[in-house]
């Protein structure tokens, strides 16, 4: 039987998704959670990656073990021993064709600025980065430059985390949107580099704040190279939002 789950999780105190020998990462939590319900190791297979202190509205995994009882109680099994930062919202049984990463058509990240500085309890899932003014025109107008299919080495960890992930990716939307204090980016595409959601919003944000200028990211986008100014976000403004089948 395979199982397919969605969780949220607040990724503050995680060393991210994929499981790592200290154990403390996401992917070990439900795993330990999973080995008490079925009494054996279960491996689960996630949509995707997300790094140290970044969050989730709605990752998707999947495991595949037998369960004659229904989600619903399995579901019940889940939630009484998770940490109080993962939840899982959602189990159905699906098709052993299912693959909660291969299946994947696109993914939505949203990530979350403050402009000012935020309260303490805002902190933990925005970036709060002291500066009010800001040209949003400017930014949306760079943005649109980035949709379609492109090649997004600029945006990539320099490391890359060790990935030979095609650098080509199909950009369907990237939009800043801005409501009193609180500046919004939205982007969903076929897949993302390494951080390359994280650097495309502290590249946008530099250009909004007059930082650097558009003609000099796009001179580095043209050029696929990852310049010195091109910097990266920090992780907790950052969630992964949906994941498309």
């Amino acid at each position: 039987m395979r199982w397919r789950c969605e969780c949220q999780y607040d990724g503050t105190d995680f060393n991210g998704w994929q499981s790592q020998p200290n154990e403390n990462t996401i992917q070990d939590s439900i795993e330990k959670r999973l080995a008490v319900i079925f009494g054996e190791k279960i491996r689960i297979h996630g949509s995707g990656r997300t790094d140290a202190g970044v969050h989730a509205r709605g990752q998707i995994f999947h495991f595949d073990g037998n369960w004659p009882h229904g989600p619903k109680k399995l579901l019940r099994a889940f939630r009484s021993g998770l940490p109080s930062g993962i939840q899982i919202t959602e189990i159905q049984e699906t098709d052993m064709t299912f693959h909660a990463r291969y299946s994947v058509k696109k993914k939505r990240y949203i990530y979350q600025f403050y402009l000012g500085y935020a309260s303490p309890f805002e902190r933990r899932y925005k970036w709060s980065i002291g500066e009010k003014n800001i040209d949003i025109k400017k930014i949306n107008d760079l943005a649109n430059c980035f949709l379609g299919k492109h090649d997004f080495s600029t945006f990539g960890s320099l490391l890359n985390n060790g990935s030979s992930d095609n650098p080509v990716k199909n950009l369907y939307q990237l939009s800043f949107s801005l409501e009193n204090h609180n500046l919004i980016l939205q982007t969903e595409s076929n897949g993302y580099l390494y951080k390359m959601v994280r650097t495309l919003a502290a590249t946008l944000l530099d250009v909004g704040l007059g930082r650097i200028t558009a003609d000099y990211v796009l001179d580095c986008f043209h050029q696929k190279i990852r310049c010195e100014k091109i910097v990266t976000a920090p992780p907790q403004g950052l969630f992964l939002d949906r994941v498309f089948y």
